[in-house]
């Protein structure tokens, strides 16, 4: 398990948090890298998985989309493999990701790992997230950045560099090193040498964003179909001219559909699907029947959570209080309230076993909700 230390978490929301930026030096003692260049090398042949290769040779640049039949014949001069949701995959790589929790599950994006060998690196650029980077093997110097107005710069039609900005941390990362970078922050990392980075990548949705999926939800559960109505229509000299009237009363349709539970709903669904929505191979499908399910729950079986599954529900439900509901990468799910204590023990934690003294809250609507999560893929018995 990976456990960040050197850091007052509190404080860090407090001074830090999306203002500037920091190195927490030794945030994890005796680092371990939960994979290697070899690992990542694998997963980028995958067809699902999202991975590039970003090299410079002789002053060009050059980005490269996985999958990869033969990695090594993208690798030349100074060169950076990239793979996006490692944390989907590899079960220590979500260890990994979740020593973060102290920022809730729906701000996670994923976690991008890289291997770059000696002078590799993306170049200066911005980024419009927030990001911890954990230096694993080897070392990187990092330059970090105030937010400015810089020249942008795409040596790459797939890359976006800018020019010009003055460092405020310049500083060599060795492993077990973080460093935060807050959006809009430019920065610059080198590798001195082989190495590893696990880069934790935090969402925010666009308003753009959240209207294409508050619409989208609308239309597939038929909600909000309130019409205009007029029945004090303004008289005007053109007919052409919209009145003010008219404009206030089409922001009160839209601030009265953002009061309702329906919008709550959809809040929790949407900002339940941040990241790469995992898509399980059949064989990890699993049909255990409700029964299989209650033996294996009561003789004390581990159910052990799959890498990327992260559940989040509302602080205080508005809507059908008899349930507690929670959303997994946008779909729902619930359980009568009195299941609620057991059921946030079983989504909190990476390995559930039913204990002895839960044996008498173990009901069959909990048991239910398990087999389903188990027949989804989500979790699996050992």
């Amino acid at each position: 398990m990976y456990l960040l230390d050197n850091i007052d978490k509190q404080q860090f929301i407090r001074q830090y948090w999306q203002k500037k930026p920091l190195v927490i030096k030794q945030g994890f003692d005796n680092f371990i890298d939960p994979l290697d260049e070899n690992d990542l090398a694998g997963l980028s042949q995958e067809p699902t998985v999202d991975s590039r290769i970003v090299s410079l040779t002789a002053n060009a640049w050059q980005v490269s989309h996985g999958p990869f039949e033969d990695v090594n014949a993208y690798c030349l001069g100074a060169w950076s493999l990239l793979v996006q949701s490692v944390d989907h995959f590899i079960p220590e790589a979500d260890e990994l990701m979740r020593a973060f929790d102290f920022i809730p599950h729906w701000r996670m994006d994923d976690l991008m790992v890289s291997f770059s060998n000696k002078d590799a690196g993306v170049g200066p650029h911005l980024d419009q997230y927030d990001v911890f980077i954990i230096q694993g093997k080897g070392s990187r110097r990092w330059q970090v950045g105030l937010p400015g107005d810089f020249d942008k710069i795409n040596p790459h039609k797939d890359l976006a560099q800018i020019s010009g900005f003055e460092p405020v941390i310049d500083q060599v990362l060795q492993p077990g090193d973080v460093i935060y970078i807050p959006a809009n922050h430019p920065h610059n990392g080198v590798a001195l040498e082989e190495c590893l980075n696990y880069s934790v990548g935090f969402r925010a949705p666009s308003q753009q964003e959240m209207l294409s999926s508050l619409a989208d939800f609308a239309i597939d559960n038929n909600l909000f179909n309130e019409r205009y109505t007029d029945k004090e229509l303004a008289p005007r000299e053109f007919s052409g001219e919209i009145k003010q009237q008219e404009v206030v009363r089409f922001k009160q349709m839209l601030k009265q559909l953002l009061e309702t539970d329906q919008f709550s709903n959809w809040t929790a669904q949407f900002l339940s699907q941040g990241g790469e929505k995992h898509e399980f191979e059949d064989q990890d499908i699993q049909n255990l029947s409700h029964q299989e399910i209650d033996d294996k729950l009561k003789a004390g079986i581990p159910f052990i959570r799959c890498p990327g599954i992260k559940a989040v529900f509302l602080e205080h439900p508005l809507y059908n209080i008899d349930n507690f509901m929670f959303y997994i990468q946008g779909e729902a799910f619930s359980v009568p309230c009195k299941d609620k204590e057991l059921t946030l023990k079983f989504l909190h934690q990476p390995i559930f076993i039913l204990e002895n003294n839960q044996l008498d809250h173990c009901s069959v609507f909990f048991t239910e909700l398990v087999t389903t999560m188990a027949n989804l893929g989500y979790w699996y018995p050992e």
